[in-house]
């Protein structure tokens, strides 16, 4: 099972994200909350349904690192246990590097994992029609369930680390935490998007929290490399 000290890890790494979960996420929390009720766009009115779409994709995050913990399990199981889980340990180090390169935009490698993810939402994105616009939280958590699986650098990274801990319910636990992280973000976004978007999106905080992300993923690396 995982320690306490990964759980943070992961949360740290969603709350660090929000730089990218502000560039690619912000606009669809903005247009979901412009298609709201008018009435209901407001701060405190629209809260109820930003925390449904949010807390549904934190939901598809949990399923989704349950099904890869499950294959770094089967993996483990047929195979050399301990060679398998040193490799999936030196992977996921290795994409926690590229994911701070990335948030940092010193370097868009995961930008293409994003692009081969794409086929995959637009299959699901046209579900996403049959429920807009949003009339009801139940809509709302609908949306957010398919959100969930919106091709995401930053989501695949953490999934790659939820395979490496070879458990279904560890890899759930894992992106459960990763997806709290991101929640403050996109939940503040959908309140106060511009102010918000605007410090994030500086060059300053985006390299920032790139550069503890690459930390992250070097201390997972001297873990694996030094067990």
């Amino acid at each position: 099972m995982l320690v306490d000290i990964t759980l943070l890890s992961a949360f740290l790494v969603g709350l660090l994200g929000g730089v990218h979960c502000a560039g690619m996420c912000g606009g669809i929390v903005t247009a979901l909350t412009l298609g709201l009720p008018e009435d209901q766009r407001g701060g405190v009115q629209a809260f109820p349904y930003l925390l449904a779409y949010n807390l549904a994709r934190i939901g598809s995050y949990t399923l989704a690192g349950s099904l890869m913990g499950g294959i770094g399990w089967l993996a483990a199981h047929w195979l050399d246990i301990r060679q398998v889980q040193l490799a999936l340990q030196l992977v996921a180090a290795l994409f926690m590097i590229l994911l701070g390169l990335y948030l940092a935009g010193w370097w868009t490698l995961l930008s293409r994992l994003e692009n081969a993810g794409a086929g995959i939402w637009r299959r699901i994105q046209p579900l996403t029609r049959c429920f807009m616009p949003v009339q009801s939280v139940p809509q709302a958590f609908v949306i957010g369930l398919l959100w969930g699986w919106l091709p995401c650098g930053l989501v695949y990274s953490v999934l790659v680390w939820s395979v490496a801990v070879a458990d279904p319910v560890s890899g759930g636990l894992l992106m459960l935490a990763f997806g709290l992280g991101t929640l403050p973000v996109l939940l503040t976004i959908g309140v106060m998007a511009s102010g918000l978007s605007r410090w994030i999106q500086n060059q300053t905080t985006r390299r920032l929290a790139g550069g503890l992300v690459i930390l992250f993923g070097l201390i997972q690396l001297f873990k694996a490399i030094n067990p």
